[in-house]
């Protein structure tokens, strides 16, 4: 049975109640913080109220799908190389060349130290013997990353590089492996030029880190670049690599690639193995490339997939591909900038031959509150004993959120799995119809960086509602998701065009992407970095 939500004052007024008596049930031994605890979760009201209201679910546990990542008659064509493999032409490369690429790429960084896209670089011997390495592969001929830079989200095991996670790490000893996916780009050739910034523990969207400092947006150092990957947008935004890679819990790839104009896919859960990355939401989470194009997407993402090295299918047209375009949630509240820009995309879609379907996503609306259940509980259970072992050593933005997630009942996790579960079948029952969903990837263009809030007209929403709002529920589905840059609005800053798929329909969704982006290629300017 649905309740009744229960106003504001009576939400707060019970969480002051009971706050402190369960932090001490959970040994959580820091008193006295009640009032930064009320002061955020006054942020999330709205979240709040709705979970008051979500109903009990049966089946609580959406459980994604398991297949093929390709989607029948968009496949892609077998061996096929991306433009991002041009930096190293493969056998053709002389061995002492090798590194050549990934040598430019450091001396770009280092001219671009301004904009903080890195937490550590390599160094030149460490670059040339990655080099010397993937030159003496037996197979070296058909490695399709030969010698190609790519940086990667502090988040994960890089060989050579310490794991910070954006926060004081315990050590600074080098990895002597690799996470999964990213043994699988090192064993296709890529050369890694460094670890990106990024949101402490990847536990926000402005990229201010305390530890390590804000990432600056090369387009106006007065706006965030987005988060939590924002140096890997930053590094392929700025011209320093052609690839970086990042993770999505709530939007992290895509928001940050949208702020900063650039490509950023979420591929569909679970498709991009995540062994080796530290967790924030485990059933959240998805690990994704950020690039200057769809090519080198599909390129990196086939790689870390495990699958042969492919770009998708070209398209000559959009002649018959069916758009879904949502009528509840997604374009409102939406700035009049960012609706001009995504309009005038979705209009050269449809004259290339696309056919535009209004569609009703029923509950979407329910999404921000089903993330604030979802991630606030697995974050604080992943992070509890960092939590109480060194809380002084966490910036205060992440230690807050940290701390509020024991605070929320059992109950609200489970029916927001229920919810989330009927979500997951609310999209698959719209994209039965259609081929992809097109939306806006943000409601407005990158905020101030002193902003806590935005103005959407008359509105007045939380920055991280107005930036993470129509991500997320792309992350709780467990759908591939893909911003491309689509126009510039007010200030002259990137707008984003967001499309999903599909559960497993990975190829399709970069197939139709990759017709956009050609129809979209005239709109997008580079940045002042």
């Amino acid at each position: 049975m649905t309740t009744e939500a229960v106003d504001s004052a009576s939400v707060l007024a019970a969480f002051d109640r009971v706050a402190e008596g369960l932090a001490a049930l959970n040994q959580y031994p820091f008193s006295g913080r009640g009032v930064f605890w009320a002061e955020r979760l006054n942020i999330n009201l709205p979240e709040l109220e709705a979970l008051q209201s979500l109903a009990d679910e049966a089946g609580a546990h959406y459980r994604f799908e398991q297949g093929p990542l390709v989607a029948e008659g968009m496949a892609p064509p077998p061996a096929a190389i991306g433009g991002i493999a041009a930096i190293a032409r493969n056998a053709h490369l002389p061995d002492a060349d090798v590194a050549g690429a990934a040598l430019q790429a450091l001396h770009t960084a280092h001219r671009h130290e301004h904009l903080n896209a890195f937490i550590q670089l390599a160094t030149e011997s460490s670059i040339t013997a990655q080099a010397d390495a993937a030159a003496a592969m037996k197979y070296r001929a058909s490695l399709p990353l030969l010698g190609v830079p790519v940086a990667v989200k502090d988040l994960m095991l890089v060989q050579g590089f310490p794991l910070t996670g954006g926060t004081q790490a315990p050590d600074n000893k080098p990895s002597a492996t690799d996470a999964l996916a990213v043994g699988r780009l090192r064993e296709a050739g890529a050369l890694f030029v460094g670890t990106t910034n990024l949101h402490e523990l990847a536990y926000g969207i402005t990229s201010n880190n305390p530890h390590y400092g804000a990432v600056v947006n090369p387009h106006d150092a007065n706006v965030i670049p987005g988060g939590s990957s924002g140096g890997s947008a930053v590094s392929v935004a700025a011209g320093i690599v052609r690839a970086s890679i990042g993770t999505d819990t709530s939007g992290s790839i895509r928001i940050p690639a949208a702020c900063c104009g650039v490509v950023g896919f979420k591929p569909s859960y679970d498709a991009v193995p995540r062994q080796g990355a530290l967790d924030l939401g485990p059933s959240l989470d998805h690990i994704g490339p950020i690039t200057r194009s769809v090519d080198d997407a599909a390129l990196l993402f086939s790689v870390m997939a495990g699958l042969p090295a492919q770009v998708p299918q070209r398209l000559a047209s959009l002649a018959g591909v069916r758009i879904g375009v949502p009528a509840n949630f997604f374009f409102e509240p939406l700035a009049p900038d960012v609706g001009a820009v995504v309009q005038t995309a979705l209009e050269l879609m449809a004259d290339d031959g696309a056919q535009l379907i209004p569609i009703q996503l029923d509950g979407v609306d329910r999404a921000p509150a089903i993330q604030f259940a979802t991630l606030c509980s697995e974050a604080t259970s992943i992070h509890w004993r960092r939590l109480l072992a060194k809380p002084d050593s966490l910036g205060a933005d992440v230690r807050v959120r940290l701390e509020i997630g024991q605070l929320l009942p059992a109950i609200w996790y489970t029916r927001a799995q229920g919810a989330r579960s009927r979500l997951a079948m609310v999209f698959d029952a719209a994209l039965a119809g259609v081929d992809v969903i097109a939306t806006p990837t943000m409601r407005t263009t990158a905020p101030p960086v002193s902003a806590s809030h935005v103005q959407i007209g008359q509105q007045s929403m939380p920055m991280h509602t107005a930036a993470t709002g129509l991500t997320l529920p792309f992350n709780l589905s467990g759908l591939p998701a893909i911003t491309l840059p689509c126009g510039r609005g007010e200030h002259d800053l990137p707008v984003g065009l967001q499309l999903a798929a599909g559960r497993q329909q990975d190829w399709k969704l970069l197939a139709v992407s990759l017709r956009a982006e050609a129809l979209l290629s005239g709109v997008n300017g580079n940045p002042k970095h």
